[in-house]
């Protein structure tokens, strides 16, 4: 006969399994346990973290603190101060409420409790592992609590493999970190991470909170929004069209101070910004949404970070209006601001000297003489002495500067042996590879657009994307370089300063190897601060710090593309940002080395992402096209 099979789970158990969905990685008990200070009140709160957060989570804070039952009982699995009938479940308004984060904690890691309330002369001590209390005993301790778990996962090795590494795990502590603090900028926060300090946050406005985190690169760039309306108030910032990005980095909600992830009121933004940015880059926001609970259900997913509304079209078209509203109410002309402005910090007017001969030339022009003379800032001169000429000595110049020899050009070559399709000096065979012809000598090249090149030959013609080649070009030598052939670096004159949020420190640090063999000289100045101090031979310079801005931005929008390594990503988002752009004008000489190198390449057909680099015409096909 068989016995009963079914059987009650051990309470270490039990909490094991629960902990699988609450305590994900450190971050998750980085957010349940800064939550939890926050709902008790406390004005200063501290989070110390070591290994990222592998070795070590602490947070300390100078809120209520408990009794010694309390103590007690905050590790037994849903207990709770917050619910105490089922009514109080629809009228939630702290941040934690399920009694789950605690008794998943000291299930999964070796948990120091130190508690004291401010009438009490004593303290409480609680140590606990695998759900177990090993010590509990009186303590002196400063009014508040301090909590400690170490060595996370410490009895579940299996989950402590799938951890990634530690920069990659502190990278979502600190995005756990920014949504708390910028949930209550009245409150004072700070970060140490392995005995350094990330982050130090004087109590304050939203903005000035918004600034401390995100960068001070926003400082200018805010649009404020504000509507109240008896259904729910709508307040916080958004970025001016000019800080929208090719990813969601900064968009931050929150209901009734929680952060939630809204794929719904994030399309409610970005149809509030459709006329005014790209359609492929995302507004910067932070909204705080404000409702009464009976409106919301938080309590829809493990992490709460997802919520469902009573009434979603609702919400929806008032975000909507109020931030198509704030927009309207400021000039989408971007201000020009010499004090702050990076952009205009860097460009060559401002970096070179204003030599003695620039300024003789500049008094001497027919312009300067017109514009400093009394009622003559209309005139312009006409006749032989005029600065100015017709467009057609313009145009004719411009025909013979493209046909003439540079070898000085800035488009790097991908071998330094040539390539192996050359059949005889001046001719390019693609037969072999690519395209049944081979391009004699005296093949005159065309620039169309400034953004493609025309290749003709006697029976086809190949049209190049300028940028899309040039890609593929750059792709590939920095793939080389990372297999072992280090690009060599250029220093640059006058070293670039970049300061950065924190978050994209900590993603330029993880990459810093990897940039160092593609020819970058970059170094740690402070906490946020790095210095380029050169940048890969034979690539353009100028603007490295808007480059390597662009670089990091496109490393995130990259990241979330599971199929990507971190190197593979990093490589891509360098050749895409040094790749030229359309627009601009190349010499005779320039496009003939980019054809070089294209096809030198072992994959010249497309880009890294699969857009072609250049299209075949056969002569018949044209034929038939105009009934020939």
């Amino acid at each position: 006969m068989v016995g009963d099979r079914i059987l009650l789970l051990p309470d270490n158990i039990a909490n094991q399994i629960a902990a699988g969905e609450v305590i994900q990685r450190p971050a998750s008990a980085v957010k349940e346990l800064l939550e939890n200070a926050v709902d008790a009140g406390a004005t200063e709160i501290k989070l110390i973290v070591n290994d990222a957060g592998k070795a070590l989570i602490q947070v300390v804070d100078n809120g209520s603190g408990m009794s010694e039952m309390d103590a007690r009982m905050c590790f037994e699995r849903h207990a709770t101060s917050k619910i105490k009938n089922i009514d109080d479940l629809f009228h939630i308004k702290t941040m934690g409420f399920r009694g789950e984060a605690l008794a998943s904690i000291a299930a999964v890691a070796q948990v120091e409790l130190k508690t004291r309330r401010r009438e009490d002369e004593v303290g409480t001590c609680i140590e606990i592992e695998n759900s177990t209390v090993v010590k509990q005993e009186p303590v002196a301790t400063a009014a508040g609590t301090s909590i400690s778990m170490k060595n996370l996962f410490y009895n579940v090795p299996a989950r402590r493999n799938f951890l990634k590494s530690n920069t990659a795990e502190m990278r979502h502590i600190i995005d756990e970190f920014i949504r708390v603090a910028l949930a209550f900028p009245n409150l004072f926060f700070s970060l140490t991470s392995n005995g350094q300090q990330v982050f130090h946050l004087e109590a304050g406005t939203l903005k000035q909170r918004i600034l401390q985190l995100l960068g001070a690169n926003y400082n200018t760039k805010l649009v404020s929004v504000k509507e109240e309306t008896d259904y729910l108030n709508i307040y916080g910032f958004a970025g001016k069209p000019e800080t929208a990005k090719k990813t969601r980095g900064d968009q931050y909600f929150f209901v009734n101070n929680r952060f939630i992830k809204s794929a719904y009121l994030n399309h409610a933004l970005q149809n509030a910004f459709q006329d005014v940015i790209a359609g492929d880059s995302f507004p910067m926001y932070v909204l705080f949404i404000d409702l009464d609970p009976v409106q919301v259900d938080v309590n829809v997913h493990p992490t709460k970070q997802e919520i469902k509304f009573e009434d979603e079209k609702i919400v929806y078209a008032f975000v909507q209006a109020a931030v198509k509203h704030a927009l309207a109410q400021f000039s989408i002309t971007p201000t020009l601001d010499f004090e702050l402005n990076a952009d205009i910090q860097q460009l060559p007017s401002i970096q070179k000297p204003f030599t003695e001969d620039a300024q003789t030339a500049a008094q001497a022009s027919s312009i300067f003489q017109t514009f400093t003379q009394a009622h003559q800032a209309h005139k312009i001169e006409s006749g032989s002495n005029s600065s100015f000429k017709p467009l057609s000595a313009y145009h004719s110049e411009l025909k013979v500067e493209s046909l003439q020899p540079d070898n000085n050009s800035l488009l790097p070559s991908v071998n330094d042996q040539p390539s192996t399709n050359d059949q005889r000096p001046g001719a390019y065979d693609f037969g072999i590879q690519h395209s049944a012809f081979t391009i004699a000598e005296d093949t005159k090249l065309t620039q169309l657009f400034n953004a493609y090149i025309l290749l003709p030959a006697a029976e086809n013609f190949l049209l190049i994307h300028q940028q899309s080649a040039h890609e593929r070009i750059i792709y590939e030598r920095l793939k080389k370089a990372l297999e072992g052939k280090v690009i060599a670096t250029q220093r640059s004159l006058f070293a670039a300063t970049i300061d950065l949020a924190p978050a994209d420190a900590v993603l330029l640090q993880e990459l810093l190897p990897d940039l160092q063999q593609m020819g970058y000289s970059i170094e740690t100045f402070g906490k946020n601060t790095f210095i380029i101090q050169g940048t890969p031979a034979d690539i353009a310079t100028g603007n490295e710090k808007q480059v390597l801005e662009k670089i990091l931005e496109q490393c995130k929008h990259f990241s979330s593309d599971l199929k990507f390594s971190k190197r593979e990503m990093l490589i891509r988002s360098v050749a895409a940002q040094h790749a030229i752009k359309a627009g601009k004008s190349l010499t005779a000489s320039e496009m003939n080395k980019l054809i070089q190198d294209l096809f030198a390449c072992t994959q010249p057909n497309t880009t890294p992402s699969g857009k072609p680099t250049y299209m075949e015409f056969k002569k018949d096909s044209l034929d038939k096209m105009f009934g020939r």
